[in-house]
């Protein structure tokens, strides 16, 4: 059935509900809808979101996808509509990450609340570095390789020359696992313990090596690799 926001009584339209009693007490359909602004001539944008949340099965899906499968997911979103929803998304991450900053890194904890956004939601594995000065300030973020993690995409010539151009004094290790399960398989073992020693013999302190998964994390020094 198409109605539209105006046929919703005031008090439940989702800007009100907003406005009234903060945005925390809206659903993601909601949000989403304000996000949204207006609907199309076969729904209105409460069911537009209701839809795209079908189609994707949850925002996360809805994270993941390009403006194009935004576009295409239903009739009445198209470009604009798109466009809108990946510019309110990429706010909350630089969000996310704002708020996760520190000057300095104290625990691997601190790493991962750095790291997390960027990492947590990619559907293939990426290998990147944190390079830091002798005060454990990040000095750069640096992507390495992506595929799954083995020695051959990950050489030390490829992790060091990026730290040594930059006159890093460490680097932090990290990759996501994008099953969202952070354990360290045999082969991140195996390519730690080469980097550590590799790293040993440049004079450039490999601190650690991070496995972020979906809200979590696996410190490889906590575990005694590093």
């Amino acid at each position: 059935m198409r109605y539209t926001i105006r046929d919703i009584p005031t008090e439940m339209r989702p800007r009100e509900k907003l406005l009234r009693h903060g945005a925390g007490t809206l659903s993601d359909q909601e949000l989403m809808a304000i996000v949204l602004r207006t609907g199309s001539r076969e729904a209105n944008a409460v069911q537009l979101a209701e839809r795209l949340l079908y189609k994707f099965s949850h925002l996360k899906g809805i994270n993941l996808a390009s403006v194009e499968e935004l576009s295409n997911a239903a009739p009445g979103i198209g470009p604009a509509k798109a466009a809108q929803l990946r510019a309110a998304l990429e706010l909350g991450r630089r969000l996310s990450r704002q708020q996760a900053e520190v000057v300095q890194f104290k625990s691997p904890q601190d790493v991962a609340a750095w790291v997390m956004e960027d990492l947590r939601y990619l559907q293939q594995e990426q290998f990147r570095l944190l390079l830091l000065n002798t005060k454990n300030m990040v000095i750069s973020w640096e992507e390495v390789s992506r595929g799954s993690l083995n020695s051959s995409i990950v050489h030390p010539r490829e992790v060091f020359s990026q730290a040594i151009r930059r006159s890093a004094a460490g680097v932090i290790l990290v990759h996501n696992h994008p099953s969202g399960d952070p354990a360290p398989s045999q082969q991140d073992i195996n390519v730690t313990r080469r980097l550590v020693e590799v790293g040993k013999l440049v004079g450039i302190e490999v601190l650690d090596h991070l496995i972020i998964g979906d809200g979590a994390f696996c410190s490889l020094k906590e575990k005694g690799y590093v």
